[in-house]
């Protein structure tokens, strides 16, 4: 069951690719860590909080046409490049503004080249696995999952020496440029799925959702809402729940994308073995279980515990559903990945924002508790969605 691991890291556009779901993963995990920074900086409340973060899924859901019409024209390459480097840039600018009101019009360019590098990546993975009959989706989502995991432990590190969550920011903006720069001959040299002789390119259009697709769609949201709350509210959980000291504060972030990791590494050989539906449901109830867990035993390492099993149970969700929204029946993959991207991305940066209004009216643990009731509804759809 491992060796597609050695067929990814051996084979030089697979990794290439691997290292912009890497850069996707890193950025947004040192935002993540730096977020109760942004509520003390600015003496602001979880409401408030929540609103600002509202930005980013703004950029990002309004934009994820334009994307897709940019891979079309530009190619899926360039695009990539581009929204790694522009991405690495952006970040910054939420972190280094001594304003408030600028902070929302950082977080809205954040979330306009984090939906394109997303589209672009899952384009160039979905055409490796077609052009070179390899499986690296689950991997490549893996590869996010390791920078996830490695953004959320940077600032332990540069807590220790000293250096300011500003400055944190700007340098690992500057490992992002030293990321694209590494990677950028490899990937202008991926070939694109090659058109038949007699076919012609299909246009990007936007469809209402329904059927099998409109069933990927609401897995999708209840995934990625459960992985967006946990990825922004992990930090502030462990702070104010679990009243852990500073140096783990961090830790049950890294635990969620360290299990989240080792399940998508290990996704491209058990989904075939074992089914998608059953992958899915399995991953609910594995969810669920470590919800509950951190919902009712609040300490240092029950909730780390609780953080993992979340980290495991939502693992091979992206990479199942987005393969499928891939190979979505009369649609371009940038298109058909557009159109549930959408609304995975809403999931992923608006449920964060519901979080912070149900925590704010109530408690933060009550706010996973409606995360849980959602890991329900996800076990429940994945016994019948038809995944193509």
């Amino acid at each position: 069951m491992a060796s597609h691991l050695k067929i990814f890291f051996t084979n030089r556009n697979s990794l290439a690719v691997g290292v912009a779901f890497f850069l996707l993963g890193f950025l947004f995990g040192n935002w993540a860590t730096l977020i109760p920074f942004v509520k003390s900086n600015y003496q602001i409340d979880d409401a408030v909080l929540g609103l600002m973060l509202l930005c980013l899924p703004l950029g990002s859901m309004t934009f994820n046409p334009f994307a897709a019409m940019l891979i079309q024209k530009y190619g899926m390459q360039r695009v990539t490049l581009a929204g790694m480097f522009f991405l690495s840039f952006a970040y910054a600018i939420p972190l280094s503004m001594p304003f408030i009101f600028i902070v929302p019009i950082g977080l809205v360019t954040v979330g306009v080249f984090m939906t394109t590098l997303n589209i672009a990546a899952n384009t160039m993975a979905t055409s490796l696995e077609q052009t070179e009959s390899i499986n690296i989706m689950s991997t490549c989502h893996g590869m996010f999952s390791v920078g996830l995991m490695t953004g959320s432990l940077m600032r332990s590190l540069t807590l220790l020496i000293g250096i300011s969550e500003r400055y944190h920011m700007f340098l690992m903006c500057g490992v992002g440029v030293g990321l694209v720069l590494l990677v950028a001959k490899t990937i202008l040299n991926i070939k694109s799925v090659p058109l038949a002789h007699d076919e012609k390119p299909e246009k990007f259009k936007l469809i209402l959702p329904k059927g099998a697709l409109m069933v990927i769609i609401v897995i999708s949201v209840c995934i990625n809402v459960t992985e967006g709350s946990m990825t922004d509210w992990a930090s502030l959980y462990m702070k104010e729940i679990v009243q852990t000291s500073p140096y783990f504060v961090g830790w049950g972030l890294f635990g969620y994308s360290s299990f989240m990791a080792l399940g998508r590494f290990f996704g491209d050989g058990i989904i075939p073995v074992y089914g998608k539906n059953k992958i899915l449901t399995y991953g609910a109830v594995i969810a669920c279980v470590g919800l509950l867990t951190m919902i009712i035993l609040p300490y240092t390492w029950t909730a780390i515990f609780g953080f993992a099993m979340i980290g495991l149970g939502v693992s091979c969700g992206a990479p199942i559903l987005y393969a499928a929204a891939a190979r979505y029946p009369g649609m371009p993959n940038a298109g058909g990945l557009a159109i549930m991207n959408t609304f995975a991305m809403g999931g992923f940066l608006l449920g964060p924002v519901v979080i912070g209004f149900i925590s704010n009216f109530s408690s933060l643990p009550v706010a996973f508790g409606f995360v849980a009731l959602l890991c329900m509804l996800w076990l429940w759809k994945s016994r019948d969605a038809d995944l193509f």
